[in-house]
């Protein structure tokens, strides 16, 4: 092979190597991470006791974003993950279910309270609500999305509707779909917690 292709085909390899280099310090090869869900919170319970993330701690906890008022998607959440947490035997002593406020307007600590008492509500389910701003910067850290709908006493909430599973550190483990029925949702949740 003549020297010169020898010194071309060097200099290429030495080329691709130093722009290798630069986009491994860039990041570019770096695995992509999914943004962080989950956060700092300031709120109230519907004792009227105020709460932060870290009534997280200590168990794993279904998270969901609703209001009382809420005609179908909310109490049939709250159905499915108490029908899941019957399912989950011993486990079940293990969860919580969060219950976060997206109309604080409406949904005071006393009207959580009444709501959350329901027959068909686990009796350890937190409910938790707050200021607008409150309950803006919570829905932020989850990534919820909420909008008012319509005006007077009769306005409705448009919300996001997933399940956000944390583990015992309060860190996110995974989303639980809405409507899913509750032996998938128990499921869901047995695997993450058996997984840790």
């Amino acid at each position: 092979m003549p020297r010169h292709r020898l010194v071309l085909i060097l200099a290429c390899l030495l080329g691709l190597a130093v722009v290798a280099g630069l986009a491994w310090n860039a990041g570019v090869f770096k695995p992509r991470s999914v943004a962080a869900v989950g956060g700092p919170f300031q709120l109230v319970d519907q004792n009227n006791v105020p709460a932060t993330e870290k009534v997280l701690k200590g168990k794993w906890s279904a998270v969901f974003f609703g209001f009382t008022y809420c005609p179908d998607v909310c109490p049939g959440t709250l159905q499915g993950l108490s029908a899941a947490t019957e399912q989950l035997g011993p486990k079940a002593k293990d969860l919580q279910i969060v219950f976060i406020s997206i109309d604080p307007a409406r949904d005071t600590p006393q009207q959580m309270k009444t709501y959350l008492s329901a027959d068909y509500v686990p009796k350890t389910t937190i409910g938790l609500t707050g200021t607008e701003d409150q309950v803006k910067a919570a829905a932020k850290a989850y990534k919820v999305y909420y909008a008012k709908v319509g005006d007077g006493p009769g306005y409705t909430m448009d919300h996001s509707t997933a399940i956000y599973l944390m583990d015992p550190k309060g860190r996110f483990k995974t989303v639980i779909p809405y409507n899913l029925p509750p032996e998938d949702i128990a499921r869901r949740i047995s695997d993450a917690m058996r997984e840790g």
